[in-house]
């Protein structure tokens, strides 16, 4: 189990470090990669950019999950993490707009699209993986890794571009330190190739398989059988995507561009943010084994409710200490949602198309109201001018959420091998 654990933490954190990058260095990709003028409009079209990751992600879970469902979760995976490296490095030789013109955000674009098709197959196989290995009474928490490794992946990719930006003058940094994270990323990415490759099937796809029960046609069935079940697990996730996109990569941009801070400032703040819901994963995944998942998260999204406006509030303060302190409540409220979804997700859909239903279920919330946070948030900012326009969207997701838990059946202390 220990072996199984480690080998899904690395790889998964692995290609999460790959896939962050890009949202670190959104203001500079904006400088470089778009003509000299209207810097909001290219700062919007950068994350415009950013959510393009996100469109290619349901389409990677069709994929992917086809292949997981009918040749093995381990094969899916070794394939997923290539398919990331790969244009995470090509994004680093890049020409910039002042070298092709118009083909440097056309070229960007494709090999965005590309990650996002890894990843709408690596990080739902990799949940699948891990809780399918998992004892009863441990789902939550071992398929919690899978959040921990994405965290920890966000904070190596933050980390490395906060090294390079301090070692470096702004000149160099915008010249070509930009690059350095990316070519790194290629690099990491075939270390989680071969950790990936050398892993053992899940137990439970293998006794499916020798039985003969896996779906022939994985997607069709999903969409005509559990439908009702993946719109459901849709919404639960919004809270774990909107609220994480918004703290992992919105709120770094949002600190340093309309709060005035520096980029060093930003990305510290972004560094414990991410470590606190860090801390807090392996608690509230335990939690939720215990007192079940949809119980527990009911509780979080009040708590996301209360803490919504003052969380905001806050940052509109002058101080460093008050924009800290925002941040901080609202990643307390993320850490304690985030955690036990990777075993929710599971449980909700059987063996036969259980990688290709969560896939669909995760990858199409994630497009939808992941991806598209930094570009939303952005547009709602310039066009109300107030941070009130932030809270008003985070209870819309609120209240997507409720709906989807209010009618969930959650199968937390029962078998998955169905």
């Amino acid at each position: 189990m220990r072996k199984v654990i480690l080998s899904g933490m690395i790889g998964n954190g692995l290609e999460w470090f790959d896939f962050a990058l890009y949202a670190y260095m959104a203001l500079t990709i904006s400088k470089l990669f778009f003509p000299e003028g209207n810097a909001e409009l290219h700062l919007l079209a950068t994350f415009g950019i950013f959510a393009m990751g996100f469109l290619a992600r349901p389409l990677g879970g069709v994929l992917f999950g086809y292949i997981g469902d009918k040749y093995g979760r381990r094969v899916s995976l070794a394939a997923a993490i290539l398919m990331m490296a790969i244009p995470t490095g090509c994004i680093g030789l890049l020409p910039t707009y002042a070298q092709i013109g118009v083909w440097a955000p056309i070229l960007l674009t494709i090999l965005r699209l590309l990650q996002g098709l890894s990843l709408g197959g690596e990080f739902s196989g990799s949940m699948t993986y891990l809780v399918e290995h998992s004892p009863a009474h441990k789902r939550g928490a071992i398929g919690s890794t899978t959040i921990s490794s994405l965290l920890i992946g966000f904070l190596l990719g933050s980390m490395t571009v906060l090294g390079i930006k301090s070692a470096l003058t702004i000149e160099q940094f915008e010249s070509w330190g930009w690059r350095l994270p990316f070519i790194i990323g290629i690099f990491v990415g075939f270390v989680g190739y071969y950790i990936r490759h050398q892993c053992d099937e899940s137990p439970i796809y293998q006794k499916a398989k020798q039985e003969g029960t896996l779906s022939k046609f994985p997607a069709a069935e999903v969409f005509k059988q559990y439908k009702l079940q993946m719109l459901r697990a849709c919404a639960i996730y919004v809270m774990v995507t909107m609220p994480f996109y918004m703290l992992s990569t919105y709120l770094v941009t949002y600190t340093e561009r309309t709060l005035g801070r520096t980029m060093e400032e930003a990305l510290t703040m972004n560094v414990v943010s991410i470590l606190i819901v860090l801390i807090l994963t392996p608690f509230s995944a335990h939690l939720s084994d215990k007192i079940g998942r949809r119980r527990l998260l009911l509780y979080v999204l009040g708590l996301f409710a209360i803490v919504g406006w003052p969380a905001f509030r806050l940052m509109q303060e002058p101080s460093f200490t008050s924009i800290f302190a925002g941040q901080i409540l609202f990643a307390i409220a993320v850490g304690m949602y985030t955690a036990p979804l990777p075993a929710l997700l599971v449980e909700a859909f059987p063996t036969r198309v259980r990688y290709t239903g969560m896939a669909l279920a995760y990858n199409i919330s994630a497009c939808i109201f992941g991806g598209t946070v930094p570009m939303v948030c952005q547009y709602l900012l310039g066009q109300t001018g107030s941070y009130l326009s932030l809270v008003a969207y985070l209870f819309v997701c609120i209240g997507i959420g409720f709906w989807g838990l209010w009618g969930y059946h959650d199968r937390y202390n029962q078998p998955i091998d169905y």
